[in-house]
Order: structure tokens, then sequence, then C-alpha cells
């Protein structure tokens, strides 16, 4: 195994670890370095040669192929699963997996509120029969510098927005993660990050073809580590808008507050569209390591979706709206 003296750790493979931070400041010291090259590492000498790990979880039914999955190899279900960031249960990268086990996702409601003609609280399994289920297969890039490739299971999140009938004057979409801190041990603690979790788009983002509410993986039901029952992916953002077990979605006509852009404005904007040519203050967001791999890889444009929504963002200025 190769291991690099913290000397010959570049920036951009610093991981923020938030557990070492008040809710106002960030330690960007060198006990962060090199996480996510070292999970690299562990991972490619922990698998089988890319060999696909399976849950045993609960099978789902009536998956359609997606004609917007990439064609690429995706990781592992040991690596998605075993490399994970979940703030909510640890800092850790490694300790989700374990801690999220038992987490519980039934019963399970999401209320749907705010500018719309029709609210709503749905049941997960409500949800599950709105719109036909799609494998799709799409490159998620982490915020730190890695990435992967996650066949998702899910739909169209436009599909559940309809749903409500959204009035005219509603310009965002707002989501909630549950608050449960007697299941997520960090929740009870003031240190990490305000809680519950939110997120945000705009509506047209949220309506895109490409957003989807994930509640699979590899075929089988989503695993608690990632963001079991319900799940937001947003393929051309960072992956920390993924908000997971989400609980509530709100309809607005102001941009409503984030989680990260809270913590760290001037770090961690509204849009987080991946952007090569948009560094994060502490290091470079040109390339990638994709977990598994050694060497790096460039980044691309909004991870490699910018043909698809790039009209999304015409005319406005991504250096200041990041």
């Amino acid at each position: 195994m190769l291991i690099k003296k913290p000397s010959d750790i570049a920036s951009s493979e610093i991981t923020p670890k938030p557990a070492y931070l008040s809710r106002r400041k960030f330690i960007t010291g060198a006990a962060a370095a090199g996480t996510a090259l070292a999970g690299g590492l562990y991972l490619r000498n922990h698998t089988d040669g890319g060999t696909t790990v399976h849950a045993g979880g609960a099978k789902l039914s009536g998956i359609v192929k997606s004609p917007l999955s990439t064609t690429e190899k995706p990781n592992s279900f040991q690596d998605i699963t075993n490399y994970n960031n979940y703030y909510e249960f640890s800092t850790d990268k490694y300790e989700p997996n374990g801690l999220a086990k038992d987490f519980r996702t039934r019963p399970w409601t999401v209320a749907i509120d705010g500018l719309v003609k029709k609210p709503k609280k749905l049941d997960i399994d409500t949800i599950l029969k709105l719109a036909p289920l799609e494998e799709r297969i799409y490159r998620h890039r982490c915020v730190e510098g890695w990435s992967m490739v996650i066949p998702w299971v899910g739909f169209p999140l436009s599909a559940l927005i309809k749903q409500a009938e959204p009035l005219s004057s509603a310009k965002f979409v707002a989501f909630q993660t549950v608050l449960a801190p007697d299941q997520m041990p960090n929740q009870r603690s003031s240190g990490v990050l305000n809680w519950p979790y939110v997120e945000s788009l705009r509506l047209d983002e949220a309506m895109h073809p490409l957003a989807i509410m994930a509640v699979g993986l590899y075929d089988e039901v989503l695993p608690n580590v990632d963001g079991a029952p319900l799940r937001l992916v947003v393929p051309w953002k960072y992956g920390f808008k993924g908000i997971k077990a989400i609980v509530k979605i709100s309809f607005t006509d102001a941009m409503p507050p984030t989680t990260w852009n809270i913590m760290a404005p001037n770090e961690y904007g509204f849009y987080s569209n991946v952007n090569p040519q948009k560094d994060h203050p502490r290091w470079s967001q040109a390339s990638e390591r994709r977990i598994g791999e050694f060497r790096k890889r460039p980044t691309l444009m909004f991870n490699g979706y910018a043909d698809q929504v790039g009209s999304l963002y015409a005319g406005l200025d991504l250096q200041k709206n990041f």
C-alpha cells in the first residue's frame, strides 16, 4: 500500500470534519487531511476486484432501466455503503453503516406544505406507488474531492411535486431530514451541525428529469446508511445536496436556508453545482478521485451533465452563485 506523508498530501484531499467545529468555525488543520485518499485505497484493497456485494435486503420489483443512466461501471454495494457521509450518525465515513443498522424507517410519512394547492401527508408506501421505479446509474461527486458511480432506484422528483400542485408563486422547494436524536447519535450534539438537516432547490431544478427521489440501491430497498427510506439525488450537484431520510417538503417564494450554507456560506453556496472552475476556498475542485482508483481524473462541468442542465443557469454568474 502506498502511504503518503502529510507533506505529500494535496489540499484537494482534505476532508472537512465538522465534529471538531463550532457552529461558526471550521478547523482547517492537518488532522482531517488524507481521508478521501485513504478511503479510496482501503476500499480498493478490501473488495474483491470490483465484484458487486449485495445486501440481501428486500428486492424491489418492476424496475425500469432508464436511458438517463451513465454507461460507466458502478461502484460495488460495499463501496457505496461503507464510505459514506451521514453526519447525523457519525463524521467518520466507515461508522454510519453500523450505527444506522437499526434505524427505523417504518412507519414513515412525508409532509408537503407551503405554496401548494394540495398540502399532503403521504406515507412511504403511497410514495412508492406514485411513479414506476427506475434504475438511474448516476455519477456522484462529493465536495471533498472523491466520487463514485451509483445505481440508484427511484422516480422523478417531479412526480411527487405534481401531487401537491405548487402555486405560481412557488419558486423554491425546501427539504427537511427527520429529527430523531434517540436514533441518530450526532443529533444529540450541538457541536456538529444545526439539526434537523435542511436543503433546497429552485423549483425548476427540482422539476428537471434528472432530479430523483431515491428509494433503492442495486435493485434493493435503500439501505439505512444511504438515506432510507427516501432521499434526494441531484447528480449535477455536490453530494451534500442529496438530503437523506426526508420527512418534509415545503414550497416557498424565497430562497430557503440550507445546512452547509448556514455553517460556512463562503465555502458552501446555495447552488453547489459541480464546477471544476470554482475551487473550494481550501482545495481545488478541478479533479477528483474515484473510489477504487489510484489516479485522479478531471472533474466534469456539472458532473458530466452539462448538456442536460446547463440551460438552467444561462446568464447566471457561477463564480458568485456557487
